[in-house]
């Protein structure tokens, strides 16, 4: 049987008269979106018009909380007790969930951003603080998650979670991403950024940095969209998954497809 896969980006990171990326193109390709909920991004007009648009397009809606830190993008550590992560979850969720709701929908997942992002993969109590806050605020939320902490404690409290492959990063032998502050973190060459995509989805393995071959479960890719040529590069994915005989739903889709209930 053809894969199924989910295709998310990161929309909604302006701020203000600020924008960032192409949310208008990007939402004709993707099935999923990862919305900035006000932290590291996004602001009450912007996440009511983003919200909108995915309602009109059919694109599935998820929360991408972040640390507290619009003036470095989420993107720097912070010192934050695993209380203060919960609640500053809780908040920016509950915050997308109003408007979901206003518009006659929810929020089916969650996908943490930037440097929390990377830190739930590997601290058991930032993954516990989101596990716990999606956890008790909807027990139907799906968790975007490499393997690592965070899914660990989102099955443990028995949510959903989802696999995310990242289309133009680097993977380090034990499946974690290169860090960024590392030289070839990031790939830009598309055509070997579709390549990776497309082996990802279809046999489920990735190159390396060191040259060895890593088995790679993924539910969903995250496509970038926020530098050049990214809407390009995220329609030229679409396409050559296509041709590959794979098909694109929304998360929830692709989830009950590959684990029905019994």
């Amino acid at each position: 049987m053809n894969p199924t896969i989910d295709l998310v980006a990161d929309l909604g990171e302006g701020f203000g008269a600020y924008r960032i990326g192409n949310d208008g193109e990007l939402l004709d390709i993707v099935s999923s979106a990862n919305i900035a909920c006000g932290f590291h991004a996004g602001d009450p007009d912007i996440m009511h018009a983003t919200v909108a648009e995915c309602v009109r397009r059919g694109v599935g809606i998820g929360a991408h909380p972040s640390f507290p830190d619009l003036r470095g993008f989420g993107r720097r550590a912070m010192d934050l007790t695993e209380d203060e992560v919960r609640n500053d979850v809780v908040y920016q969720l509950g915050a997308l969930s109003a408007f979901a709701a206003f518009h006659g929908t929810r929020v089916s997942h969650i996908a943490p951003h930037g440097r929390l992002g990377n830190l739930v993969a590997t601290r058991p109590d930032y993954a516990a603080a989101v596990a716990d806050a999606a956890a008790r605020v909807d027990p139907n939320l799906i968790v975007l998650a490499q393997e690592g902490e965070l899914a660990k404690a989102a099955r443990a409290r028995g949510l959903r979670v989802a696999l995310v492959g990242i289309a133009d990063r680097a993977y380090q032998e034990d499946g974690t991403l290169v860090p960024r502050s590392q030289p070839g973190a990031v790939l830009h060459d598309p055509h070997a950024i579709v390549d990776r995509t497309v082996r990802m989805v279809c046999e489920g393995k990735i190159t390396t940095v060191g040259g060895g071959d890593l088995e790679v479960a993924a539910d969903t890719v995250l496509l970038h969209g926020d530098n050049d040529g990214a809407v390009e590069l995220a329609r030229l994915i679409r396409s050559e998954l296509a041709a590959a005989g794979v098909r694109i739903a929304p998360l929830a889709d692709v989830l009950a497809e590959k684990y029905p209930v019994a």
